[in-house]
């Protein structure tokens, strides 16, 4: 102590700062973490829900949001090195098995739906809807190197290259579109810009006046200035995706339900289980707030009967589907 105050004043300040700091990293060492991954296309509404909390909790919990894909999300799941998986598509059979061998048990919730987007440069103006059999045309595995203008999708479209934008392959996003527009999950070409993160696939087509891409709506509506959507004809004729047209059930067959899982022990941990109800109570409005679609009201007070209940597993059987609207969901999820 005597030789602290022989030092110079700013001296002094700063040896405080340094205690004051080791001491705060200590508290910080202490707080109880909820630790989550996995969907970019679920990671906005998971990030705002984290984020409140945290303000809510004053720090006593520290809860993380990394992007690795649904499928990557899944992989560190089962693993039991997450507490919450974010997913924009249901667990699927293989996940449900190496989930049963760790001996890790969940909590299917529901959280929104998204209107899956597929996307232009605003200089695009030769295209304004697509169909799904174009789509088909241009990311079935046949178009690799044979597709490579837009003329060759559609006559009336100029003879200029068409260059592509998509999920990569841990994508529940990539899953989920293969699966509605080709026929089968993860079938596709393999020559284009693949990214799990969806702002990645954002700045691709915006800089890129041949640019095609897609991902979830909140990626699209924050870039409206960037890229351009396209409605998509799915035999019933061409739908711009919007609320009215996801709630309605008539934006098909890319509306799809998109999920949190949760691993039961970790929510007998009491910063888990209280995240998990804050996402449920404040959950609908920051869905809306990230633009995306939130389930009606009932859907989250199930959510949490099914975790109390421990109710857990999973509707879908582990197998991918498509064009479940809302009403469909909601029946599913309160038999679980």
């Amino acid at each position: 102590m005597l030789k602290l105050l022989k030092l110079r004043g700013m001296e002094i300040v700063a040896v405080v700062v340094v205690l004051g700091a080791l001491l705060g990293a200590g508290s910080v060492v202490h707080a109880e973490v909820v630790k989550i991954d996995g969907s970019s296309t679920v990671y906005p509404i998971t990030e705002a829900v984290a984020e409140d909390f945290q303000i809510a909790k004053n720090g006593a919990v520290k809860v993380t949001v990394g992007i690795s894909g649904t499928g990557g999300g899944f992989k560190k799941f089962c693993r039991g090195e997450i507490d919450i998986a974010n997913a924009s598509r249901p667990i699927l059979k293989k996940e449900m098995d190496d989930c049963k061998a760790a001996g890790v048990q969940y909590v299917e919730m529901p959280v929104a739906y998204d209107a899956l987007t597929v996307v232009v440069n605003p200089k695009n103006d030769w295209v304004k809807a697509i169909t799904v059999a174009e789509l088909k045309k241009i990311w079935e595995p046949d178009a690799q190197g044979k597709i490579t203008s837009w003329n060759q999708v559609n006559p009336a479209w100029p003879d200029n290259p068409i260059n592509l934008y998509g999920p990569g392959a841990d994508s529940g996003t990539f899953d989920y579109f293969t699966e509605a527009v080709v026929g089968k999950a993860k079938s596709s070409r393999g020559d284009f810009t693949a990214s799990e993160d969806d702002n990645v696939l954002v700045q691709g087509v915006a800089s890129n006046k041949n640019g095609l891409g897609f991902f979830g709506f909140a990626y699209y509506s924050e870039n409206q200035k960037k890229v351009k959507a396209l409605a998509v004809d799915g035999g019933k004729g061409s739908i711009i995706p919007s609320i009215k047209t996801v709630e309605d059930g008539s934006y098909q067959p890319l509306s799809r339900p998109i999920f949190i899982y949760v691993n039961v022990k970790a929510a007998e941990k009491p910063g888990v289980k209280e995240f998990v109800e804050f996402y449920m109570k404040k959950g609908p409005a920051l869905v809306r707030e990230v633009k995306y679609f939130p389930l009606p009201a009932q859907a989250y007070t199930t959510n949490l009967e099914h975790l109390n209940k421990k109710r857990v597993g999973t509707v879908f059987n582990g197998q991918p589907e498509v064009g479940l609207k809302i009403d469909e969901l909601l029946k599913r999820e309160a038999s679980l």
